[in-house]
C-alpha cells in the first residue's frame, strides 16, 4: 500500500477542480483515518500570493522563479491547523482572496515551478512521520502521486463548483465561476477535470452532501486498500 516516492507512508491521492469538495472532504478523512492532510493547492496560492507580495505579476515567468528561490513555506499537517505561513507571514486568510486566485493562472504552465512544488509535496508526505498522508490538490493522482494505492477524483457540475466556492470565499459566485474557469483552463493537462486516469476512482459529489461524499470516498479507500477503517 506504499510506493517508492512515499517510502513506508501510505497516500490517499485526491484530485479535481476547485468547488469539487476536495479539500472539505479530504481534510475530513484524514481526520477519521488519523493521516496528515497536505493541501497542495494551499502551495500553489502561498506562491501566488508571495510573487504579488513581491511586486512582480504572476505572468512574468522569470521574475516568479526568482520569487521561488526566497518562498519560505511553513504548511502543516495537521487537519484542524490550517495556518499558512511563508516566512514570518501568516498568509492563512490572505491566500483565499480573488485576487490571489486570478493571479495563480500566471504560472501554473510554468514546468519548473510545478516541478519544484511537486517535488517539495512527496518529501513533505514522505518524511511525516505519519502512518498515511491525504494529498489533495490539482494533478495529484496522475503527476505527483501516480503510483498511490488509492487515487480518487472528485468532480461536480460548474454550477455547484461555482455556488461552494462562491460561499467559501464570501464573494459572487459569477466572479468565482470565471476564476474557476480561467484556472481549469491553465491547469488542465492529460488527466481530465470530468473523468480520470486509468486505476483512478471517479466520484461526482453534484448531488452529494458532505457526510454523503465523505462515506462514498471512504467507501473507495476501503476497498482499494482492504480495509483502512480508522473511526
Amino acid at each position: 500500500m506504499t510506493s517508492e516516492a512515499f517510502g513506508s507512508v501510505t497516500v490517499v491521492a485526491i484530485d479535481g477542480p476547485a468547488g469539487s469538495g476536495k479539500s472539505s472532504v479530504s481534510k475530513e478523512i484524514a481526520r477519521r483515518l488519523g493521516f496528515g492532510y497536505l493541501d497542495t493547492g494551499a502551495a500553489y496560492r502561498a506562491l501566488s500570493w508571495h510573487v504579488l507580495d513581491s511586486g512582480a505579476d504572476t505572468r512574468d515567468e522569470p521574475a516568479v522563479l526568482d520569487a521561488l528561490r526566497t518562498f519560505d513555506l511553513r504548511l502543516g499537517l495537521d487537519p484542524d491547523a490550517r495556518t499558512v505561513m511563508v516566512g514570518e507571514a501568516d498568509v492563512t486568510d490572505a491566500i483565499r482572496t480573488p485576487e490571489v486566485t486570478r493571479a495563480i493562472a500566471g504560472f501554473t504552465r510554468v514546468q519548473a515551478v510545478r516541478d519544484a512544488l511537486n517535488d517539495g509535496f512527496r518529501s513533505k508526505a514522505r518524511e511525516s512521520g505519519l502512518p498515511g498522508v491525504v494529498i489533495e490538490g490539482r494533478d495529484i493522482t496522475s503527476v505527483v502521486a501516480p503510483d498511490a494505492p488509492v487515487r480518487i477524483l472528485l468532480t461536480a457540475s460548474e454550477q455547484v463548483r461555482a455556488q461552494r466556492r462562491g460561499l467559501e470565499l464570501k464573494t459572487d459566485a459569477g466572479d468565482v465561476a470565471q476564476a474557476m474557469s480561467q484556472r481549469d483552463a491553465s491547469d488542465a493537462h492529460t488527466l481530465s477535470l470530468a473523468q480520470g486516469d486509468r486505476g483512478v476512482d471517479v466520484v461526482d459529489t453534484s448531488e452529494l452532501d458532505f457526510e454523503q461524499s465523505v462515506a462514498v470516498v471512504r467507501g473507495v479507500i476501503e476497498q482499494r486498500t482492504g480495509g483502512l477503517h480508522g473511526r
